[in-house]
C-alpha cells in the first residue's frame, strides 16, 4: 500500500493560492505590478518591502479566506480519479501556518473540494517554512511521488529519495532540475498511472 501514497504541497498544486491572495490583496488596496505572473516573490509582485509582504501573507493565511481557496486548474477531477478509481491516498505538506484555526480551515477546504477520504494527513508547517527537515524525517528513501510548485522544495524531495513533480507556473517556467515538470493534473495523472 506504500506505493499508493502521494505526497503533495497544497498551494499552487491542489489549491489556487495565488488567485485568492491576489483578490485579497486588491481588496486591501494593493495592485500587482506589470508582469507579476512570472514572479514568485510576492514583494516583487506588489512592489512592496519583503518585511511587509511576510506580514500580509501570514495575515491572509490565518484569515477566513484561507478556507475558501478554489482548486488549481483540473486538480479536483484528476485527484478524485487517482483516489476513487486507483486507490491512491494523499498526504499534504504545506507551509501554511501554526495557527490551529487556519489549519482546520485548510483541512476543511481540501475535504470540501477533494472528498473526505482523499487525504490521510495534512501537515501544516509555519508560514513560508522550508520543507527539507520534514521530508527527510518522514519520507527519506520512500520513492514516493512528491508534487510541488516551488523548485527548491521539489529538489528537497529529490535529495531525500522521493520522485518530484513540479507543477508549472509562470514563476518556474525556466526550471532546470531533476523534477518532472507537468502543466496540468492530467499530465500528473498520466505519469503516475504509467508507473502502476
Amino acid at each position: 500500500m506504500n506505493n499508493k501514497r502521494i505526497i503533495t504541497d497544497a498551494d499552487g498544486v491542489l489549491l489556487d493560492w495565488e488567485y485568492a491572495f491576489n483578490i485579497w490583496m486588491q481588496s486591501h488596496g494593493f495592485e500587482p505590478v506589470e508582469g507579476y505572473q512570472f514572479m514568485y516573490d510576492m514583494a516583487e509582485r506588489y512592489g512592496i518591502p519583503k518585511k511587509q509582504v511576510k506580514v500580509l501573507i501570514k495575515q491572509f493565511n490565518e484569515s477566513a479566506a484561507i478556507g475558501f481557496l478554489p482548486a488549481l486548474r483540473d486538480a479536483m477531477y484528476y485527484v478524485k480519479r487517482l483516489h476513487e478509481e486507483h486507490g491512491f491516498t494523499f498526504e499534504v505538506v504545506t507551509s501554511l501556518s501554526t495557527d490551529r484555526y487556519a489549519q482546520k480551515l485548510r483541512s476543511k477546504n481540501l475535504e470540501k473540494l477533494f472528498g473526505k477520504t482523499t487525504f490521510t494527513k495534512v501537515k501544516c508547517l509555519p508560514t513560508g517554512a522550508d520543507k527539507d527537515d520534514y521530508l527527510k524525517e518522514h519520507y527519506e528513501d520512500s520513492g514516493l511521488w512528491w508534487i510541488e510548485d516551488k523548485p527548491e522544495n521539489a529538489l528537497s524531495g529529490y535529495n531525500v529519495g522521493m520522485k518530484p513533480i513540479l507543477v508549472e507556473h509562470g514563476h518556474n517556467m525556466d526550471y532546470k532540475g531533476p523534477a518532472t515538470v507537468c502543466k496540468s493534473w492530467k499530465e500528473i495523472y498520466q505519469l503516475i498511472i504509467a508507473g502502476i
